[in-house]
């Protein structure tokens, strides 16, 4: 759904909607105007039983952070799971950094409670790498919401710390899923947040304790999972396709919030970056 650009009348009930004023959904391949009171809430397509990459092996990954800047915040914990019930979490201790009180507050992880109970980073650090270039050597799928975030972080760490980034111990960084990458190219103009739990929310995946690391993995995966059965199409693409067609479409997606940054706050300097599931 968009924002209409031109007056129309309601379709539901026939009350004219002002420019800017209402919604406009694209139905039977046609764009209809709705008031805002009448705008329809959008549903996804129901699961089919079509075979496809989403009925096979797949694993999740997930981190809880000190913050949002790769090239500065650390990983606090970290959860890997997979399709087999395997399960896999990591507390680190962050040594001499805080976790700031504004991310504490998200993941509820306090510096004392990581010193207290976390293990060496490096340790763990290096377990994450191995367990996920596990996965990927044997080229199972590898589900990470907005992938880009949490494995740029994951290689800046291992970086810090002396350690054989992911992307080195692997032939390809890859097959990754991204399901915020997905669920945009598929459903483009749906409106409301894209977070892991409205995401989730929307495609009937429960999300319960969000923003734990190992919730918000099995989410994550089960998430992955109901993308290829709602979406036939998406479903009967190669894993290897798929994984390059979500680089195509993280680039068109960059793009375009990138133009709506520079036409609605003019001098704003934020580049916002191409590169999927990593920036170099």
């Amino acid at each position: 759904m968009a924002t209409n650009r031109y007056g129309a009348a309601c379709a539901t009930c026939s009350t004219y909607v002002p420019p800017g004023e209402g919604v406009l959904t694209r139905i039977d391949g046609a764009w209809t105007t709705y008031c805002k009171d009448c705008e329809p809430k959008p549903a996804a397509p129901a699961r089919g039983g079509h075979e496809g990459w989403h009925q096979g092996p797949l694993a999740a990954f997930d981190t809880e952070t000190s913050g949002i800047d790769v090239g500065t915040d650390f990983i606090v914990t970290a959860a890997v799971c997979d399709s087999t019930g395997v399960r896999h979490t990591w507390l680190i201790h962050p040594g001499d950094r805080e976790i700031p009180a504004e991310a504490t507050a998200v993941h509820g992880i306090t510096t004392e409670h990581a010193r207290a109970h976390g293990r060496p980073a490096a340790e763990c650090l290096d377990e994450i790498a191995a367990v996920l270039a596990g996965y990927l050597a044997a080229d199972t799928p590898l589900a990470v919401y907005n992938a880009v975030f949490d494995l740029t972080l994951l290689e800046a760490e291992l970086r810090r710390h002396g350690l054989t980034p992911l992307a080195h111990r692997v032939p390809v960084l890859g097959p990754v899923v991204d399901p915020l990458i997905v669920d945009k190219q598929q459903d483009r103009f749906r409106r409301g947040k894209r977070t892991l739990e409205a995401t989730s929310a929307f495609y009937g995946v429960t999300l319960a304790d969000a923003h734990t690391a190992d919730a918000d993995a099995q989410a994550c995966l089960r998430l992955a999972q109901e993308l290829g059965a709602r979406y036939p199409k998406l479903a009967a693409m190669d894993i290897r396709t798929l994984h390059n067609e979500q680089r195509a479409w993280a680039a068109e997606q960059a793009a375009s919030f990138q133009a709506y940054l520079d036409r609605t706050k003019p001098g704003h300097g934020e580049v916002i970056a191409r590169d999927w599931p990593v920036i170099p």
